[in-house]
């Protein structure tokens, strides 16, 4: 099993939801390693997720559309390894936005690997994907391994879907350091187009009075859960441990319907949510059954979810409540 030594690491989107809570557990856990973070110039997330750790990454502006953004701070951060987690990420509103989302990331992604390519500075590139990628599986596939068919369905996950084969691409012909993670789905309280997020968040907007009915798409799909701590985790072990070239599907042990999580929180809420579905939730074409086999994963690194679903939850409300508290101290 392979442990890879890293000293200087870049988080591409590190002022996203996902990037900022692997850029805090980076530096909780591994304070010897000199982080990085790529924005855009016109982020405006940067200074809310990452406001308790501003002091202790550096931030550099770059846009990824433009190779010789990416190639400069290739040059200057010379970097050991790479996490590539920015992508416009919300699938509902890639049906909407189906250019803007292929474009950014797509070429985004293959001007990193070009920037990379071009440094010569053989940098590990790990490329953050989503089990987006299956679209609707066949229940035949289910546990769904790393070699089940790709049958994406939204612009979002067929932008993902190509990322993914550049990634092996750049492996297969100039020896790339890429390694492909497939990350199921996951609570993350800072990213409020997610499901989880979504509804918790309107579940403290009606303890506080600024809302009446939750409103929701579709309740029958479902996923295996995991906690953005433990998924953050599973990242920074995939980089330490994995094979170059490789998928490896990342998720939880929690399975449920969509409905079901609804319904745990309702029963966790300080008062009675009352629920209705919002046509402008549901998907032309929904993802309804994502259940992961990472048994490879797990193998291949020995890594294991720490955190129980009960904390999961109880984190994801209290954020929404503080949230909500803010709101209402506005």
């Amino acid at each position: 099993m392979k442990n890879r030594k890293i000293k200087k690491v870049v988080i591409t989107g590190i002022s996203g939801s996902g990037g900022s809570y692997l850029a805090e557990y980076i530096l909780n856990n591994h304070p010897d390693v000199e982080l990085h973070g790529i924005t855009r110039w016109h982020s405006t997330t940067t200074n809310k997720n990452l406001k308790n750790i501003m002091q202790k990454v550096l931030i550099h502006d770059c846009d990824l559309t433009d190779l010789s953004s990416v190639f400069r701070i290739q040059q200057i951060i010379k970097p050991d390894a790479i996490f590539h987690t920015a992508s416009y990420a919300n699938v509902l509103a890639s049906f909407n936005t189906p250019i803007a989302v292929l474009n950014n990331n797509i070429i985004g992604t293959v001007n990193l690997f070009e920037a990379v390519k071009l440094s010569k500075i053989d940098s590990i590139v790990q490329l953050c994907s989503t089990s987006e990628v299956y679209g609707q599986v066949d229940p035949k596939n289910v546990p769904i391994k790393e070699d089940c068919p790709l049958n994406p369905s939204s612009p979002y996950a067929v932008s993902k879907v190509t990322q993914d084969l550049m990634g092996y691409t750049y492996f297969k012909n100039w020896n790339m350091k890429v390694i492909r993670t497939r990350m199921f789905a996951y609570i993350n309280p800072r990213r409020s187009d997610l499901f989880a997020t979504a509804f918790a968040m309107q579940v403290a907007r009606i303890e506080a009075g600024l809302q009446k009915v939750l409103l929701h798409g579709n309740l029958d799909s479902v996923r295996t859960i995991i906690d953005v701590r433990d998924a953050m985790e599973s990242y920074w072990i995939a980089l330490k441990k994995c094979e170059f070239g490789e998928i490896y599907n990342i998720g939880g042990t929690t399975v449920m319907k969509v409905g079901d999580f609804l319904n745990v929180l309702k029963k966790m809420a300080r008062c009675k949510i009352p629920s209705k579905p919002e046509p402008g939730l549901f998907r032309p074409t929904d993802v309804t059954l994502q259940i992961p086999d990472t048994s490879k994963f797990m193998k291949q690194t020995g890594w294991k979810p720490k955190y129980t679903f009960e904390q999961s939850i109880q984190i994801l409300l209290d954020h929404c409540r503080n949230e909500v508290k803010k709101e209402l101290s506005k």
